[in-house]
């Protein structure tokens, strides 16, 4: 099955040099491409990506605002923001807007074709220090006495700390004991409480509540 991937990025270099490294890929294959956020809406509209590769500073409408519009309007594609520093606050506004990871803008092909990749399985590219920090300046937001929390039981507990350690299924899986399925089904009853649409948003949540500690 071909992922199909849009790309938004203000810099038309960047744009065809993403472009070069995808195509180049059996199973990937660039749909579009847009140089501002004010164009995501009309590029995903036309063209269905599975992933939208999306710069997180843009000059009209930033990343931040057009991962927004994309979760308002129901659109099923993954977002990977791209950014310049790790410790760009931009970044953890866009993962709380709904995006699905983030890639730095000096990563190699090899670790932008993995991310993309990765969140077309429908799993979050986190790194866990970097998001950590970013949470830091965060903690204490909104969320801080959000009620779906507290219902976690303390298996469901357990599997949200190591979502937000960067784990992966298999491993939470293989950290817990337990089968795949069996953490499948607990990640499913985290999102369901605590009304996140995913792996990123509950982790999101669990820095900003300060229910994992950063």
């Amino acid at each position: 099955m071909t992922v199909r991937v849009a790309l938004v990025d203000d810099e038309p270099l960047i744009r065809s040099g993403l472009a070069a490294v995808i195509g180049a890929e059996p199973d990937l294959e660039v749909v579009g491409e847009a140089g501002d956020g004010s164009e995501v809406l009309d590029l995903v509209g036309r063209t269905s990506p599975d992933v939208v590769l999306m710069d997180v500073r843009m000059p009209r409408l930033d990343g931040i605002a057009a991962t927004r519009a994309l979760v308002r309007a129901g659109s099923a594609a993954r977002v990977l923001v791209l950014t310049t520093f790790t410790n760009d606050d931009h970044v953890f506004e866009a993962l709380a807007a709904g995006a699905d990871g983030f890639l730095l803008k000096r990563s190699t092909p090899e670790e932008v074709l993995h991310g993309i990749r990765t969140v077309a399985r429908g799993e979050s590219l986190l790194f866990p220090d970097a998001v950590r920090e970013l949470a830091r300046r965060h903690v204490g937001a909104e969320a801080a006495d959000h009620p779906g929390l507290a219902r976690l039981t303390a298996r469901e507990g357990d599997v949200l700390r190591l979502m937000a350690a960067g784990l992966s299924n298999a491993e939470i899986a293989a950290e817990l004991v337990v089968g795949v399925e069996t953490v499948r089904s607990h990640v499913a009853a985290v999102l369901a409480k605590t009304g996140t649409r995913d792996r990123t948003q509950a982790v999101v949540l669990a820095y900003r509540s300060g229910f994992v500690p950063t």
